[in-house]
């Protein structure tokens, strides 16, 4: 992932926010439901030429292998086109029982048609289809285009509003003005809180603007892009003592989805991560297998 790269992450504050204080309240409503905590950690694709040092000699199905050492994938490849259903049946045939599929809602909903009238037909199409993946379908998440801004507000509303509840979502929105402006982000707040929908926080160096610690249900939905730079380790030491306090707050779901600049170094920032996880809120996370060992990239 490419968004928001800098060239000299060195001189990037990338200190954690405090909480938006609607988060807070929003954490209260949730601290006595008896639920246990929900943990899923994991790249942005399983292919081998973006995961160098990954997959061990030999290996002939990159996914089988991917879901044995992760309990779930960032799936961007339904960004780009509508998968047909066999393609569906076979993912999920092919891994584990408590594997998980984050798959992003494919491109022309959110960027060709810009959530128009044109695009429900297609998002009517890309639902039936990824419906294959049944109890191992996590989250969707839809991202908008940069320059999607808050003149298209009504969209976003009817978009939301008519949104099958039988799915869980999750949505990024990435124009400036989304944030910029307290009122627009108050209102984009509310309404995917009143319906249960997930507000995306995107942690990358050259954007630190959607860092906006508003959580607007009992899940965090967070894409972490490290910068090839010896801080996104420290960074994901920041982001163990957040998820931590959270937890302690009462939140019961939390997917972390590993970026990199360069992908192949992904698999070994999340299993750092992972391991930092495991001991920081006591949970018992497979530590993925890797060629190299994490903290030996810098």
């Amino acid at each position: 992932m490419k968004f928001g790269k800098v060239e000299h992450p060195e001189l990037i504050d990338f200190s954690i926010p405090q909480d938006h204080p609607d988060t807070e309240v929003l954490f209260a409503k949730y601290k006595e439901e008896d639920q246990p905590l929900k943990v899923n950690v994991g790249c942005a694709k399983w292919n081998r030429q973006d995961l160098k040092n990954f997959y061990p000699r030999g290996t002939k199905d990159e996914l089988a292998y991917y879901s044995s050492q992760f309990n779930c994938i960032e799936l961007n490849a339904t960004f780009y086109r509508i998968f047909p259903a066999k393609t569906y049946e076979g993912w999920y045939e092919k891994t584990p029982d408590n594997f998980k599929f984050f798959p992003k809602i494919v491109q022309n909903v959110s960027h060709l048609r810009r959530l128009n009238e044109q695009a429900y037909p297609i998002l009517e199409e890309y639902l039936n289809l990824t419906a294959n993946l049944k109890e191992k379908l996590g989250t969707m998440f839809l991202q908008m285009h940069n320059n999607f801004s808050p003149k298209d507000w009504d969209r976003v509303v009817r978009f939301v509003e008519n949104w099958p509840k039988e799915f869980s979502l999750a949505m990024e929105f990435r124009h400036t003005d989304w944030f910029n402006d307290e009122k627009v982000a108050q209102e984009l707040y509310h309404l995917l809180e009143e319906n249960t929908i997930a507000n995306i926080l995107v942690d990358t160096a050259g954007r630190r603007d959607i860092m906006h610690m508003r959580l607007t249900n009992n899940e965090a939905f967070i894409r972490y892009v490290g910068a090839n730079h010896e801080s996104d380790y420290s960074r994901l030491d920041d982001w163990v003592e957040k998820l931590y306090d959270w937890k302690q707050k009462g939140l019961k779901n939390i997917h972390f989805f590993v970026h990199q600049n360069l992908e192949l170094e992904s698999p070994l920032l999340s299993v750092y991560f992972i391991q930092k996880l495991n001991e920081r809120l006591n949970l018992d996370l497979k530590i993925p297998e890797t060629l190299i060992k994490p903290n030996t990239l810098f």
